[in-house]
């Protein structure tokens, strides 16, 4: 999560605690992963741990700047999509900065929609 701080808008680690938040992620939340030579190169982390509403929450979307544009957040997008279908899941929501443009285009290309505006984010929500 270090590597990828800066790439978040604003920056990770100015919202959260990097060594708590990763240690969340590993405990609750389902990982979709690309490695490389023993490097996490993109990660996708999502919490579907409300199944009574059968809405899951995508957390953290990151992928490293050298694999930037190479279609790794799109594959772990889908299998995190994917899954959600398999687990019969009906939606899926996420938070996103509103200037964050490159990444609100990812998420409309997968049917992500804005539901609601908090300060300077957006929540984005795509029914499965």
């Amino acid at each position: 999560m270090k590597e990828c701080s800066n790439d978040f808008i604003p920056p990770l680690d100015e919202k959260v605690n990097l060594e708590e938040y990763s240690k969340k992620l590993f405990e609750k939340a389902i990982t979709f992963e690309a490695w490389e030579a023993r490097h996490l190169v993109g990660l996708v982390a999502a919490y579907f741990n409300d199944p009574e509403k059968n809405s899951g929450y995508i957390t953290s979307v990151s992928t490293n700047n050298k694999y930037s544009g190479e279609g790794v957040a799109k594959l772990l997008l889908k299998r995190c999509i994917d899954y959600a279908g398999e687990k019969n899941f009906k939606e899926i929501k996420l938070e996103v900065s509103g200037k964050n443009d490159k990444a609100i285009q990812l998420y409309k290309k997968f049917d992500f929609a804005v539901i609601e505006t908090r300060n300077d984010s957006l929540i984005m929500k795509r029914d499965i």
